[in-house]
């Protein structure tokens, strides 16, 4: 399997990506707080931790990835109250417009969103495992974590305990043993509240991501990922709560921090005022110009945003691509005409029926093995690929795309009735690249397609043939049945197992 250099904040350099269980990679990313509509820096977060566990899973991995939802906070309902409706609907109606939206981006690598009012006994319990272990202490009702009983606290940052500002999502309390001490269970006689041990309250900020992401992903996972703005006090504050609960450590092995979206100079922040809707930016330009402009600047790295001319820019570039790889599609279309639907046979053994061009093209990759000593796209499929599996340098692997465009522009003025199908499965790979993990170009006929489809397929057949080589015939007559119940036909033949969708 290839390997991944990501850099880790925890340390400050690029580390290998080793999973605790491969090839199962478990990622867990700080969500929205949906107190307003969102706006354009929270899809910059969405998108780079899309792209992300696209990538794993392009290589190889297979990722859980976890994304909490804070759908109880002071910031809600001080919303709910100026508004003068229920919390819960503030929380659900802005959360509902974010999935939206995240829809339209093609954000959908997601494998489940928690919300936190969903997990309010696991939270009770941590907070009660922190007290009995003495990292906690109940006091007036609240219940606050002693920051001295864990020393380590401050190394992920390199902040040190002075300089963390009361306030900042941080209850100040005279009930407090010491001003840096966090709040775990808030005492609430208003507002929504949930019994406890310790009286009626809902829980803090901090104490929700360590609850939900331990109980679904266990005591430590591969991946957290979250805002650079994040990384204190609330990262230290999970370090310190889940490690302190569990006795386990790291809690993440890796730690990875994207930064800010600015608007022109300054941090897009609802609190500042200066943020720019999401949704009102999707009436304005595709989904593409977006993505495009959002990973236009490394994860790491700032990216500024100048107004229209920002996205018009981006419009311009990406259109250079698009133009080209809708000539390099309606080429093939031309090379290919009246050969659909055809029986094409995939790199994993089994073999599809693949109806029309928009199929073909996404199922490029699992009919053709890669050959990047010999054919061009390949090569430059395997550039990008090198550039992602490097911290993921997107600009870099977009950079490689643009000078491969301009290739296959002259080729195709040059040759291109006269190219073969393996040629054009081969200029069609890096496109299919920044299509299925950069989000460039829209999936035409998606709800129509075969390959995500093709790809559980495989795998079901995968598992029949390993339970026929153990004599299973029990479990393979099952799955065979289950496959026909879906609508899915198999034919085992001496080439392999084919199959097709009942029509």
């Amino acid at each position: 399997m290839r390997e991944v250099r990501i850099h880790n904040t925890l340390g400050g350099h690029l580390v290998p990506l080793r999973p605790l269980s491969p090839p199962r990679v478990s990622m867990f990313v700080c969500g929205i707080t949906p107190y307003k509509p969102s706006h354009i820096g929270h899809a910059r977060a969405a998108i780079v931790y899309d792209v992300v566990a696209k990538f794993l899973r392009r290589v190889g991995y297979h990722v859980f990835y976890l994304q909490n939802v804070t759908d109880i906070d002071d910031k809600i309902l001080r919303t709910a109250t100026e508004e003068g409706r229920d919390w819960h609907t503030v929380s659900e109606e802005n959360f509902e417009s974010y999935l939206r939206a995240m829809q339209l981006l093609h954000v959908d690598s997601v494998n489940f969103y928690a919300r936190c009012t969903d997990y309010i006994a696991e939270i009770i319990e941590q907070v009660r495992t922190l007290i009995e272990k003495g990292h906690a202490y109940a006091s007036g009702g609240d219940v606050y974590y002693d920051v001295d009983t864990f020393p380590a606290f401050g190394a992920l940052s390199g902040q040190r305990l002075e300089m963390l500002e009361a306030g900042v999502r941080v209850e100040v309390n005279p009930n407090k043993r010491s001003p840096e001490d966090f709040a775990l269970w808030k005492g609430e006689k208003l507002g929504p509240r949930w019994s406890s041990p310790w009286g009626e309250g809902r829980p803090g900020w901090h104490i929700e991501d360590t609850a939900i992401a331990v109980n679904i992903l266990g005591p430590r996972y591969d991946i957290h990922g979250g805002g650079m703005e994040l990384k204190f006090p609330h990262h230290e504050a999970e370090i310190a709560q889940a490690e302190a609960a569990t006795g386990k450590s790291p809690l993440a092995s890796i730690w990875m921090h994207h930064n800010m979206l600015n608007m022109r100079g300054e941090k897009m922040s609802k609190s500042l005022g200066n943020v720019v809707s999401l949704d009102a930016t999707l009436r304005r330009v595709s989904p593409e110009v977006l993505r495009y402009f959002l990973l236009s600047a490394h994860y790491r790295s700032p990216l500024d945003y100048a107004g229209e001319e920002s996205l018009e820019e981006a419009r311009r570039s990406l259109q250079t691509l698009q133009v080209v790889y809708a000539r390099l599609r309606a080429q093939a279309g031309e090379s290919l005409g009246g050969t659909f639907p055809r029986e094409v046979q995939l790199t994993a053994g089994s073999r599809v029926y693949v109806r029309d061009l928009s199929e073909w093209i996404e199922l490029v990759p699992r009919i053709y093995p890669a050959d990047p000593e010999h054919q061009r796209g390949d090569r430059v499929e395997e550039d990008m690929m090198t550039a992602l599996a490097n911290d993921f340098s997107v600009r870099e692997a977009t950079a490689s795309l643009f000078s491969f465009a301009s290739e296959v522009h002259a080729l195709l003025e040059s040759r291109g009735p006269s190219l073969r199908e393996e040629e054009l499965a081969s200029l069609v790979r890096p496109f299919v690249l920044a299509t299925e993990v950069l989000g460039y170009f829209p999936r035409e006929g998606t709800s129509g397609s075969n390959a995500p489809l093709a790809a559980a397929v495989e795998l079901v057949i995968e598992a029949r043939a390993r339970a026929k080589e153990h004599k299973d015939f029990a479990e393979a007559d099952r799955i065979r049945k289950a496959l026909s119940e879906a609508g899915i036909e198999i034919e085992d033949t001496g080439r392999g197992t084919r199959w097709r969708i009942r029509s």
